[in-house]
């Protein structure tokens, strides 16, 4: 059975940064390309973010390309979110996905 833990969340002012973290369980990490989706206040599912098996080939939204990074660490089951500058737009709930299935997400907010 698929799992998907995340954490990392918070309040933060703009201009901050954040990492999330997804510990992964119930299937071989290291055999499937992750990503990061986000949903934010009111408004649907939005893709943030993607990286491959072996964790060489990423891609990023263009509304945080520049500012996000992701990353995974296959011996660990785990993949990251490195968040840099972030602005109220930031604001959502954050979900590892691997296809269609989801974590239950943590809550970043970004506001002074």
């Amino acid at each position: 059975q698929v799992q998907l833990v995340e954490s990392g969340g918070g309040w933060v002012q703009p201009g901050s940064s954040l990492m999330l973290s997804c510990a992964a369980s119930g299937f071989t990490f290291s055999s499937e390309p992750m990503s990061w989706v986000r949903r934010p206040p009111g408004k649907g599912l939005e893709w943030v973010a993607s990286i491959t098996e072996s964790g060489v080939g990423t891609n990023y939204a263009g509304t945080v390309k520049g500012r996000f990074f992701i990353s995974r660490d296959n011996a660990k089951n785990t993949l990251y979110l490195e968040m840099n500058n972030l602005e109220p737009t930031d604001t959502a709930i954050y979900y590892c996905a691997k296809g269609d299935d989801r974590g239950q997400g943590t809550q970043v907010t970004v506001s002074s």
